[in-house]
């Protein structure tokens, strides 16, 4: 039994290559569009599951459960995306100052025709940041591929955010404790911690 990441996200790469599960990584183009009225909480999710659909079969099987995942985040009734420059960045961190906002991230588990998904959610609070703050930040990490445009295991997260409410994991892109569960759930003979061990 193995993982299958269909992730291009270095940092979903990282979480989950530490759970102990083994793990290979694949790239997946898919046109990232949901069906018009979804909700800003279910957004996530149903990003999930278009990209699982749209891995090819023939890396699928019995001994793979193929994991795919998107993350948003919501201020408000606005979903925030990844911003597509500096000035975008700029706005949505001088929206997000200050206030507190939900980080969504969906998750789709496939184990041949067997699906398991869900959505976990975390609240995060930022403190009212200065202006230069903001500069620094966006102009040294660059947070272009990050939806809300900042990474909370970054600079800005450990200035800027006064206090979460959910799992910390889930704000970095993937909500590691329920993927593990769900692994679990799917594939309950396979223990690749005691395996690891024995």
């Amino acid at each position: 039994m193995k993982l299958l990441l269909a992730s291009q996200s270095p940092r979903r790469r990282q979480l989950i290559g530490e759970v102990g599960f083994p793990v290979e990584f694949v790239s997946i183009d898919v046109e990232e569009k949901v069906p018009e009225g979804t909700s800003a909480s279910d957004i996530a999710e149903a990003l999930a599951r278009l990209k699982s659909t749209a891995c090819p079969d023939e890396l699928l099987g019995e001994d793979v459960v193929l994991v795919t995942a998107d993350t948003v985040v919501v201020l408000g009734d606005k979903v925030l995306g990844k911003p597509a420059d500096r000035t975008m960045a700029l706005e949505m961190l001088r929206a997000l100052s200050g206030r507190g906002h939900t980080v969504y991230t969906g998750v789709c588990l496939r184990r041949g025709r067997r699906v398991l998904s869900f959505t976990e959610a975390t609240e995060v609070h930022f403190r009212h940041m200065e202006e230069e703050e903001l500069v620094y930040y966006v102009d040294r990490f660059r947070p272009y591929d990050k939806a809300g445009a900042y990474g909370i295991q970054e600079w800005i997260g450990m200035v800027g955010i006064s206090r979460i409410e959910g799992c910390f994991y889930n704000v970095m892109g993937l909500p590691v404790a329920r993927v593990y569960e769900g692994v679990r759930q799917l594939c309950p003979d396979w223990h690749p911690v005691a395996d690891a061990i024995s």
